[in-house]
């Protein structure tokens, strides 16, 4: 079984990169802080002292990091992936803005390999389960290559054409998920003011059209006041920032969306950045 890459072992990428091993491949791991990667060097995968080094062990590698800046550092430093490119593949999971996306595609291409953007759809309970969704865009032959891998650590994937399309379909994801996070926090802090049962509004909102996994995933651990870290909420605020700037490029008006982004914006001031998106909730509690 060929070799195979993973860079960026955080929230996100350590269950990915373990899904990939407890299918049977042969796996090569790097991350910035090295200590992220001992669980799964005890389950015999090899670490990497650069990214450069995962490039030249393997045919095709995988990233999945925090944000553009990250993303474009990992592949244009000095010991990043671009160093060693001809005939390799990079699969990009990143959740980043489309013009990163075509940078790094770009540059990935002059340099003779073929790239791949692969933003996500699902948190860190999908990470671990493997059931993630994968939006796609970019080299359809590496998109073809790499589906037994995004098999691996997904349930589901979709191509979306030329490199950009995944980037802007993953913006318009998390932008309608934190908007409606933002709607349910406010909805939930109106109800416990109201003295009404949360656990009541919980059950009718489960009983009826709205009804969706996040609520009924998020909500009795917001009814608590616990947030505990599945998608940091500095993520979700970064995401946000992301699609209301593709809005302003297309002139699309977005006043729910930037309404819900002050919203993160203030949590995050709070030092609510690494609790999970949900933690929105605390900060509304907390001004009223």
């Amino acid at each position: 079984m060929a070799r195979v890459g993973f860079v960026g072992l955080g929230i996100m990428g350590v269950g990915m990169a373990g899904n990939l091993k407890k299918k049977g491949h042969d796996l090569v791991v790097w991350n910035r802080t090295k200590e992220k990667c001992q669980a799964l060097e005890k389950e015999g995968a090899k670490v990497a002292d650069t990214p450069a080094d995962v490039v030249k062990e393997c045919d095709i590698v995988f990233a999945c990091l925090a944000d553009p800046d990250i993303a474009m550092d990992v592949v244009f430093r000095d010991d990043g992936i671009l160093k060693v490119c001809p005939g390799k593949a990079y699969v990009d999971c990143s959740t980043v803005d489309e013009e990163c996306s075509n940078k790094i595609g770009d540059a990935i291409t002059a340099a003779g390999g073929r790239f791949l953007e692969a933003p996500v759809s699902g948190s860190k309970k999908p990470a671990e389960d493997g059931t993630l969704i994968f939006l796609t865009a970019g080299d359809e032959s590496l998109y073809k290559d790499s589906q037994p891998y995004l098999e691996a650590m997904g349930k589901k994937h979709r191509y979306l054409g030329k490199t950009g399309g995944g980037a802007r379909m993953k913006l318009v994801v998390n932008m309608i998920m934190g908007s409606m996070m933002n709607a349910f926090a406010e909805g939930m802090t109106l109800a416990e003011s109201s003295d009404l049962d949360l656990s009541a509004l919980l059950e009718v909102l489960d009983a009826g059209a709205m009804s969706n996994p996040m609520f009924r995933l998020k909500g009795p651990s917001m009814a608590k006041g616990e947030y505990p870290p599945a998608f940091p909420l500095k993520h979700q605020q970064k995401d946000m920032r992301l699609a209301l700037a593709l809005g302003d490029k297309l002139e699309v008006p977005m006043p729910v969306a930037a309404a819900a982004n002050e919203s993160f914006k203030r949590a995050r001031m709070e030092g609510k950045g690494d609790l999970d998106f949900s933690a929105v909730h605390g900060s509304l509690r907390k001004a009223k």
